[in-house]
């Protein structure tokens, strides 16, 4: 069966037929119809500085991807501004003094000097508020808080670098805490008093596991037993309706005997697996929206190899949304189109909407984004590692390789969340000897993805360094677009804890867009507050809706005049969907009229399971 493309009339790039092929039988090796555009600068050519290249690409493999120059920068910055700072060198010795004093003279009340940030749960445990370990556990956290006011506020510093310096100091105590270590941690020392030291035994047989899973999987495996794509998630019935050398569109089938007229098209970000919008039957917002009498597509995005180095960042946008939305018009008769997109596939979203906006092409019917960023300048921990230095390191060793692999990825994101991603995992599973139970999120996150050389080159330079779509010097075809030009009623979602897309980031498209945005903040984080299905205790969010014509309101403010309404705010959007949709009608055939739905793959197709 072939999957068809646009014809050479619609409103997308004229492309070619590609044959659906077995996933067995290995990748087609078809290439993009028209060859993508060179790097902009300053990317430098393949063939530039090779030797150059070759040594960074060496040292990247030492480094974990990090590059040292972007460190002795940001610690040279602030050593000589602290050493040209006599008076806040003083500020800062006689604090150290004072502290010190305190600790001395500390009493048996438990926190009685620091307590721990909220999100800070590896003193939580009641045996945390004894003596002697309360004690440790307080002179850590002042110890961590004198080390923070050491790297900030050093007059002169740039901001950049001063966070650098914070949150890698940040990173090396946190090492060094009390909770890491059995002769210190008085949950770790009660658990061997209990089990007569068998945790310790238990433990070693866990880190032995993990080391053979480690050299078999590589870095960041975790296990994932008893979750496996399309038998326990991704489970959602479907169809895959069109594939292109980029992405798959799945087709879910209708669980309703009618269904809105306009369907819904998701566009997932591909630094990661489609499925974490379709994971078990429990927590599947798929099936909650089909459920709801939605005819929903799905993106699934190819995960790129070496040998896609050249893919470029619009290349997603014209083989991938464009694409869908040319199969989608054809098999719902050219109704209009609800368009959700996550994370990266949001800032997507974003992109192709303005450009169709620029060109007047008026299929979009509403945009949701859920934790996507349009404007780049407080995109929260990530920007660490987002500068000149660190980009070029990252773009040496993308060369060498083709593709920013699975390993960079995990070891990045785990950073921001070492506490509870790297220490608390380790004291778990080799100190107290214990396993947390595989769950379908875990399985998820450890199905890495990788991303070509030459799109995320352009993603960190264009978006992150030169904030060039909030700024209106985004280039989609040689010409500039503008979120202004959106004017589409927009559901827009941020979450409390995200370290990814902080919601205040998020909350910018207010005065980016010409259109109705209802703004709604959820409980959570990047993932867990998304993924949020109605019955699942401990949801919550606010949500308010600003006109077009309205005034602006900062984050602060609009969060002062919002409401907190226990429960997922999944229902929440599609009573908003449902208000700007027609009355239903019979669902639409499975793929195009030319098709023979016997002949689709069934999803959730191959792409994913690459």
């Amino acid at each position: 069966m072939n999957s068809i493309r646009p014809e050479p009339n619609s409103p997308t790039a004229k492309v070619t037929v590609l044959p659906l092929r077995n996933h067995a039988a290995g990748r087609s090796e078809v290439r993009p119809a028209v060859p993508p555009e060179p790097p902009a600068s300053p990317v430098a050519p393949a063939e530039a500085h090779q030797a150059d290249r070759a040594l960074h690409a060496m040292t990247a493999r030492l480094s974990g991807g990090i590059s040292p120059v972007a460190l002795v920068l940001a610690y040279t910055d602030w050593l000589a501004h602290l050493a040209s700072s006599p008076q806040r060198q003083i500020e800062i010795s006689q604090q150290a003094l004072v502290d010190a004093g305190r600790l001395f003279a500390a009493g048996q009340a438990p926190w009685s000097l620091i307590k721990p940030q909220a999100q800070d749960r590896r003193f939580d445990r009641p045996e945390w508020q004894h003596p002697p370990f309360n004690l440790m556990a307080q002179a850590f956290l002042l110890g961590q808080k004198w080390w923070h006011d050491a790297t900030t506020g050093v007059r002169g510093v740039a901001k950049q670098n001063e966070a650098i310096v914070e949150f890698s100091v940040r990173q090396m105590l946190d090492v060094l805490s009390p909770s890491n270590f059995a002769a210190t941690n008085p949950e770790v020392l009660r658990k061997a008093l209990e089990s007569g030291g068998a945790n310790f035994v238990r433990g070693w047989q866990n880190l032995r596991s993990d080391w053979a899973r480690l050299a078999a999987a590589g870095l960041g495996s975790v296990r994932t037993d008893g979750f496996v794509v399309g038998e326990t998630v991704a489970t959602s019935p479907g169809r895959v309706v069109f594939r292109n050398e980029l992405i798959e569109l799945i087709q879910y089938y209708p669980t309703s005997d009618k269904v809105h007229p306009e369907p819904i098209l998701i566009v997932p970000a591909w630094i990661m697996k489609y499925y974490i919008l379709d994971l078990s039957p429990q927590n599947s917002l798929v099936k909650f929206l089909t459920g709801e009498g939605f005819t929903v597509f799905m993106i699934s995005w190819r995960n790129p190899d070496a040998a896609d180095r050249d893919i470029a960042f619009d290349d997603y946008r014209k083989l991938g949304v464009e694409a869908a939305l040319a199969t989608i018009g054809g098999i719902v008769n050219g109704r209009r189109v609800h368009v959700l997109g996550y994370c990266l596939g949001g800032t997507l979203l974003a992109i192709s909407a303005a450009t169709m906006a620029r060109g007047g092409d008026n299929r979009l019917k509403s945009i949701s984004l859920l934790a996507a960023q349009t404007d780049f300048t407080e995109a929260g921990e990530l920007t660490l590692f987002i500068n000149e230095s660190q980009v070029a390191f990252l773009e040496d060793m993308m060369w060498e390789r083709g593709v920013l692999d699975t390993t960079q990825m995990a070891g990045a994101f785990q950073l921001l969340r070492s506490n509870d991603l790297i220490w608390s995992r380790l004291t778990r599973d080799y100190l107290l000897g214990e396993r947390a139970a595989p769950s379908d999120l875990m399985a998820w996150n450890a199905d890495a993805t990788r991303l070509p050389y030459r799109m995320h080159s352009e993603y960190l330079r264009k978006l992150f360094l030169n904030n060039d779509l909030a700024g209106g010097r985004y280039m989609v075809e040689g010409k500039p677009i503008s979120l202004s030009d959106i004017h589409t009623p927009m559901f827009v979602v941020g979450t409390v804890r995200d370290h990814v897309a902080p919601w205040k980031s998020v909350y910018k498209i207010h005065y980016q867009v010409d259109a109705d945005v209802t703004f709604l903040l959820a409980s959570g984080g990047h993932n867990a507050g998304i993924v949020a299905p109605p019955g699942e205790q401990g949801h919550s969010y606010r949500a308010g809706t600003k006109a077009a014509d309205a005034t602006y309101a900062g984050p602060d403010e609009w969060l002062k005049t919002v409401t907190t309404v226990e429960g997922s705010w999944w229902p929440e959007w599609t009573r908003w969907l449902a208000a700007l949709s027609g009355e239903r009608i019979d669902p639409p055939r499975m793929g195009l009229e030319t098709t023979d739905e016997t002949s689709l793959i069934q999803a959730p197709g191959d792409y994913v399971r690459e």
